[in-house]
């Protein structure tokens, strides 16, 4: 995982600062992230469309996604932080139902275009829960 934590860490330093500071609330979530030991971490880059940080975790021996973060790479940038749907609850309803909408399983997404810390917060209770989640039980 010392490769992933490396590729991040250097997508962060050069990500030149933005005036809505998503590059902000992408390294809080990092971050945030990091603190809940996942046990992989997959970074994706599409350049010029997408790029991807994936935290997983295993369950019955298979590495599951428990959140994926993309920094859209639109003019500002901005994040969708992406929550399997049976994962996550969305009391607030700050988030949107997406069918299909991750890997091809219905997903919760949260778009995130400023540093609201509301929002920002409320996206890292949605990680901690998504990661406490056992999906076999």
């Amino acid at each position: 995982m010392e490769k992933e934590h490396a590729e991040i860490k250097q997508f962060i330093d050069n990500w030149v600062d933005d005036a809505n500071s998503c590059k902000i609330v992408f390294n809080a979530l990092y971050k945030q992230i990091t603190t809940l030991d996942a046990e992989y971490l997959e970074f994706h880059v599409r350049e010029g469309v997408t790029y991807s940080l994936r935290g997983l975790r295993t369950w019955s021996g298979v590495p599951r996604i428990f959140v994926m973060i993309d920094v859209i790479e639109d003019q500002p940038r901005w994040l969708s932080v992406c929550f399997y749907g049976m994962e996550v609850t969305d009391p607030a309803g700050y988030g949107d139902y997406v069918p299909g909408g991750l890997l091809g399983e219905d997903g919760i997404c949260f778009d995130i275009d400023s540093n609201d810390q509301e929002l920002v917060m409320y996206v890292k209770e949605r990680i901690i829960e998504a990661y406490n989640h056992q999906p076999d039980s």
